[in-house]
């Protein structure tokens, strides 16, 4: 359920970017304002065009979501204030816990949340061997190399 919300999210996001430029386009002369005149195939190659959308929304959240594993040693408990202090230095603020033990944050910036479709949360679990953390992957990569920077030094 959670995947088909993100996608219908995306399709809307994108539908709507495209209608402002194509209004924009219109209001400055710079392209027809009639659609049969501005597209070669007028009402058809709108429906195309929105097919295309529809087929990249549903392939989004599948390569646009994931998770990644940050190795630490020990008992996860001593390193959950390093956790929040490097959350909030990247502009993370803490949204709750999960059944598994773990933790949920999300961006401090209501323009970033707005932006990121309020799908901006990252969820941080313990596991054997550290921790996993799952979110929007253009997020979760810098996220997760100041966790593991936090927790572990790698000074020799």
């Amino acid at each position: 359920m959670i995947y088909l919300r993100r996608a219908l999210k995306y399709f809307i996001q994108i539908t709507l970017l495209f209608g402002v430029a194509i209004a924009f386009l219109m209001a400055t002369g710079m392209a027809e304002s009639d659609i049969n005149v501005a597209f070669r195939h007028g009402w058809q190659s709108i429906w195309l065009i929105l097919a295309v959308f529809a087929a990249v929304s549903l392939l989004y959240p599948r390569f646009g979501y994931g998770k990644r594993q940050i190795r630490a040693e020990g008992d996860p408990a001593d390193y959950w204030k390093k956790i929040e202090e490097a959350m909030d230095a990247r502009g993370y603020t803490p949204a709750g816990e999960t059944p598994e033990g773990g933790r949920k944050y999300q961006l401090k910036s209501s323009v970033n949340r707005v932006a990121r479709l309020w799908e901006d949360t990252i969820t941080i679990n313990p596991v054997l061997g550290g921790f996993q953390a799952e979110g929007l992957s253009r997020d979760l990569v810098r996220v997760v190399s100041a966790l593991d920077r936090k927790i572990n030094s790698y000074d020799n």
